[in-house]
């Protein structure tokens, strides 16, 4: 086994560990510092096969952007953080669907890769990817950018309280606060 496939090995192990605490963790927070070290080691495995531009590209976007937005909603929308408010009691169809999803993935990529089909690794450069972001898939990359804007719009929405409207009939008051020591706040 060389450096590089141990690398490898210890990286997905604790990628898979990390991905497997974020959709079993019962806190939010927690959850999205797991998804945090999954992507963490996402881009190491980059790292690993010398796509260094597409490494730090993870870290910026995903590990930097996606996580920030995410707690930042959290935290914006005052979503309940705790053990109780995650619990549905659908674990035994979200297990199901998961084990369904692995069993195709692995499929796929045994069927793809499987056998005696070498994987053949191809060099590209950074304008290389720049040119294919831009010329052939623009229209995903900005569909992607004006989803996380509605997100973040959508957050500031259900976040802002607004005040309730006054009865009709009523005028509103503004509050005066009870004096101590005077009729309105009681004996002297």
């Amino acid at each position: 086994m060389t450096a590089q496939e141990f690398a490898f090995a210890v990286f997905g192990l604790i990628g898979s560990l990390a991905a497997i605490r974020l959709v079993t963790s019962k806190n939010v927070v927690h959850a999205a510092l797991y998804l945090v070290l999954t992507l963490a080691m996402v881009a190491a495995t980059y790292l690993l096969v010398a796509a260094e531009f597409v490494a730090w590209v993870q870290v910026l976007i995903y590990v930097g952007a996606i996580v920030v937005l995410v707690l930042f909603s959290l935290m914006l929308t005052k979503a309940p953080i705790g053990r109780e408010t995650l619990d549905n009691q659908q674990r035994g169809a979200a297990l199901f669907v998961g084990l369904v999803t692995l069993g195709g993935l692995v499929w796929l990529i045994q069927d793809a890769y499987g056998g005696s089909k070498p994987v053949k690794l191809e060099t590209t450069t950074t304008a290389q990817v720049g040119i294919a972001l831009f010329r052939d898939f623009v229209l995903p990359f900005e569909v992607v950018s004006v989803l996380l804007l509605a997100a973040l719009v959508g957050a500031v929405v259900l976040a802002r309280k607004d005040e309730p409207e006054p009865r009709p009939g009523r005028r509103r008051t503004a509050a005066r606060p009870r004096m101590i020591g005077t009729r309105e706040g009681g004996p002297r």
